[in-house]
């Protein structure tokens, strides 16, 4: 299962998505994003679909590559749905016991799961077709208006684009340790959900050794550097906006505004 986690892995290819300037997929990301929570029928749905396949058949990263980031979210998918699905008031459709199914339940409990996956994959898109530099880049040049009021813009993309880039790094050291362990008698496998759990503990230490070894070295690297922060700072690659990028912003527009219409004027029930 770690290593079905795709969050934080940039996957090269020669795309338009790839291509575009951060900016403009931060954004993107965004606006999808709040359309997936304020979408509302089955015309909206199929809209929302059908821009999210556009978007990956364009980025050229191959679906069962994206897919395999779902894994990982399978149990939190099923918790929210059996939350949802007995919570919901409304007329039963089932009842066992003190627990009941309604409708509105049964609803609720499969949009959510379509709203996770979909959440899933079009945060996935933005991380595997953007590298950790551009990740910064576009970060701090976004949040820019916010350092007019004092807020410390570059470092807090420094910190995201760290954060998100060591996801990869410490799921792959969390394999090495298990591996390691697993070598010398330890069994990660067997037993019940509550014995799995104890088994992981002696995985803790390693890894929390391991995570602060990096963090150190990667800071004595940005002191030897003569890091200093974002103030004075120069770029070698300065985001620029161009054609392409004015496009994808008039598609995503587009694309919001299909969904306002379809829940506004085809509010079909789900």
């Amino acid at each position: 299962m770690l290593r079905d986690i795709t969050l934080g892995q940039y996957y090269p290819a020669d795309s338009v998505i790839h291509k575009l300037d951060p900016r403009v997929k931060l954004f993107a990301t965004l606006i999808y994003i709040i359309s997936l929570f304020c979408f509302k029928g089955i015309a909206a749905l199929l809209a929302a679909t059908a821009f999210l396949f556009a978007v990956i058949k364009t980025s050229k990263v191959p679906f069962k590559f994206m897919v395999k980031g779902l894994k990982a979210i399978m149990v939190l998918m099923l918790i929210t749905a059996l939350f949802n699905l007995f919570l919901t008031p409304g007329e039963p459709i089932v009842q066992l016991w003190i627990f009941k199914i309604t409708a509105e339940g049964a609803q609720n409990a499969v949009l959510m799961a379509i709203r996770l996956t979909y959440l899933i994959l079009g945060t996935s898109i933005m991380t595997l077709t953007t590298t950790p530099n551009q990740l910064t880049d576009g970060l701090e040049m976004s949040l820019m208006p916010l350092s007019k009021i004092g807020i410390p813009v570059h470092a807090i993309a420094m910190m995201m684009s760290i954060a998100l880039r060591f996801i990869p790094i410490l799921i792959e050291e969390t394999d090495k340790i298990m591996k390691a362990q697993m070598a010398r008698g330890a069994d990660f496998e067997s037993g019940n959900l509550i014995h799995k759990v104890k088994n992981m503990v002696p995985l803790l230490v390693p890894l929390f050794v391991s995570a602060f070894r990096r963090a150190d070295d990667l800071a004595m690297a940005m002191e030897a550097r003569c890091y200093n922060g974002g103030e004075g700072r120069t770029k070698m690659k300065p985001l620029k906006y161009v054609a392409r990028d004015h496009k994808a912003y008039a598609i995503i527009f587009a694309y919001f505004i299909v969904i306002l219409l379809c829940r506004t004027f085809l509010p079909w029930p789900m």
